[in-house]
């Protein structure tokens, strides 16, 4: 278990996420979110909007690159390209890019 602003949430421990321990902050074009630790950044996407993630045309082992990002680092000072299906979330991370399949898939849940 693990508290988010003061409620008790339980660690999911079935369904498409890793087992996680807290909630991280990270930047998503522009927007500061709350995602999952332990778990690939397309599953944090799908956190954020789990009715359009899992519709969107990704196939989760990078074979589409529809699930491309650029992404600054806490600890590198250059933007990087990669694929959310394949790097793991790191608290403070800031994507400033998004394909445009996540844009659309994520255009509601960032503008909550």
């Amino acid at each position: 278990m693990f508290e988010k602003q003061g409620e008790e949430i339980a660690v999911p421990v079935a369904g498409p996420f890793r087992p996680f321990e807290h909630l991280v902050s990270i930047k998503v074009l522009g927007k500061t979110v709350q995602v999952p630790d332990k778990n690939s950044v397309l599953r944090c996407f799908q956190y954020l909007s789990p009715e359009t993630i899992p519709y969107g045309r990704f196939c989760w082992n990078q074979d589409c690159q529809y699930c491309r990002i650029t992404v600054k680092l806490p600890d590198d000072d250059q933007p990087r390209e990669m694929l959310s299906c394949k790097f793991m979330v790191m608290p403070g991370m800031e994507i400033t890019e998004v394909s445009p399949e996540l844009k659309l898939c994520l255009k509601h849940a960032l503008n909550k």
